[in-house]
């Protein structure tokens, strides 16, 4: 699905990803750990040009989204992105916050759609052969009654559909964070970015969001996760990847990754972390 070549990120002087290569496949879950400051983060927000790379291509489902030319924003409606503080928006109730994207995408297509037939009703005053018009099989009204019930139906996964008209700030930290998995899930995304997901939680609400985590991965969600999360790495994924200082150190499945790692570097960093 998205195969990395010879990623590079620079922030002015600082090389921060210095040729990443990698690829993820359909249904993988990809943890991604490493210590603070090794390019785990700026490696997810490059893979979805969050962040534009400084080099390198980065091919998701066959396009090159590094390339400056593509539409990228055609692009993310694919990739779901979850970060560390959640980046729910305040000042719209849950459910609005749900709908959002299905809702203003939709009805942006909507439009599109008008703009053009717009233009080959005019041109088709001028043809013998006439163009067909673009088809609008929905309403923005019937995009919006769609895009909340399927809210509905993500809010009741969760166990959180009474929370549907409450505002975020009266949610608990692991609540947002549920919430804002299923609202990048209410877009039908091929795959889902995690940035540290479980970092901004206490620990006691870290387990009700890797439980909905797992729940995806079982389903065949493919998901690239930055974690420090050493359990949902060991017990969920199917690869993962040690970055350290702008690169990937070692890249194996759980058990030989953990249980028989081979690089220095990573067998220090586990030394202090299990």
């Amino acid at each position: 699905m998205i195969d990395v070549i010879d990623l590079k990120k620079n922030f002015g002087d600082v090389e921060v990803l210095k040729g990443i290569n990698t690829t993820i496949n359909k249904g993988d879950i990809v943890a991604v750990l490493g210590p603070s400051g090794s390019g785990k983060s700026t490696f997810l927000r490059c893979l979805n040009c969050m962040e534009d790379p400084t080099g390198g291509s980065i091919i998701f489902k066959g396009v090159d989204i590094a390339d400056m030319k593509v539409d990228i924003n055609v692009h993310r409606r694919h990739m779901g992105m979850v970060f560390q503080h959640f980046n729910l928006f305040n000042n719209k109730t849950v459910i609005q916050n749900v709908m959002l994207a299905p809702v203003y995408l939709g009805c942006k297509d909507i439009k599109k759609a008008k703009r053009k037939n717009t233009g080959i009703k005019i041109k088709n005053l001028f043809r013998s052969q006439k163009e067909d018009l673009i088809p609008i099989e929905k309403t923005k009204e019937q995009v919006k009654a769609e895009a909340r019930e399927h809210a509905l139906a993500l809010l009741k996964r969760i166990g959180l559909e009474d929370k549907a008209d409450v505002y975020p700030s009266t949610l608990s930290g692991g609540q947002k964070q549920r919430v804002a998995i299923i609202r990048s899930l209410a877009m039908n995304p091929d795959v889902i970015l995690f940035d540290e997901p479980t970092s901004a939680l206490d620990p006691e609400m870290v387990g009700e969001v890797l439980d909905l985590m797992k729940s995806l991965a079982k389903e065949g969600m493919t998901m690239v996760v930055v974690t420090h999360e050493m359990g949902f790495a060991r017990e969920v994924a199917n690869r993962v990847l040690f970055m350290d200082d702008g690169r990937i150190m070692e890249e194996a499945a759980p058990e030989e990754f953990f249980g028989n790692p081979k690089n220095p570097r990573l067998k220090e960093f586990l030394s202090k972390v299990l």
